[in-house]
């Protein structure tokens, strides 16, 4: 995981020189961050996001940072990286005491949900976009963060960033074969995140 972060700002770097010839968004270039829960891959957005604005990129999306409690997992936030607008996406499930309840799951918003899906809606074009985190109900079930999907199929930005987890990047893979992945637990992901698509053809 060290080994992505120190790696953030050469990635950055590196589709800053790409790009620099170029004044289109078109034939965005996508990267999947794949980790199982608490691998990294928010924090490693945010490090992202942080260092393209340090190049004057334009950065937009939403990450979805933990919200802890006493050191207990309370709820999940969802971020908009280009307003630095938050809203409490989802919480723990109580029970009827206020105590976390020993079901699993959570209790989402939907507010907050149609909220993220506008941001995602506005997002384009830019730099850089980030959709953190994509999970079943939009691989799977198509609902969701739809406007991110969207986004993201349009390829109307420089790079993008998702995250998703292990089990469902085969489905990630799918929808966009062009894409490359870098796992967060792995020193060595199966793609090098500094080699450009064009190289990996080119081998």
């Amino acid at each position: 995981m060290d080994g992505n972060f120190n790696n953030s700002k050469k990635i950055v770097a590196k589709y800053k020189m790409m790009n620099a010839a170029t004044e289109s968004f078109e034939n965005g270039h996508l990267w999947i961050l794949t980790g199982p829960r608490g691998s990294g891959k928010t924090t490693l957005c945010r490090r992202l996001a942080a260092e393209a604005r340090s190049l004057g990129w334009d950065v937009a999306g939403v990450i979805s940072p933990a919200v802890y409690d006493n050191g207990d997992k309370s709820g999940i936030e969802v971020l908009d990286l280009r307003s630095g607008e938050s809203r409490l996406f989802a919480r723990r499930r109580v029970d009827p005491n206020g105590t976390p309840s020993h079901q699993p799951g959570w209790v989402f918003d939907a507010l907050a949900l149609v909220w993220a899906n506008q941001v995602l809606s506005n997002a384009l074009p830019c730099d850089m976009l980030v959709v953190d985190e994509l999970g079943p109900l939009e691989m799977e079930a198509g609902q969701g963060w739809t406007a991110g999907l969207k986004a993201l199929d349009s390829r109307a930005y420089r790079v993008a960033l998702i995250t998703i987890r292990p089990e469902l990047l085969s489905a990630a893979r799918q929808r966009w074969p062009f894409a490359g992945v870098v796992d967060t637990e792995s020193p060595e992901s199966d793609l090098d995140p500094l080699e450009t698509q064009e190289e990996r053809r080119d081998q």
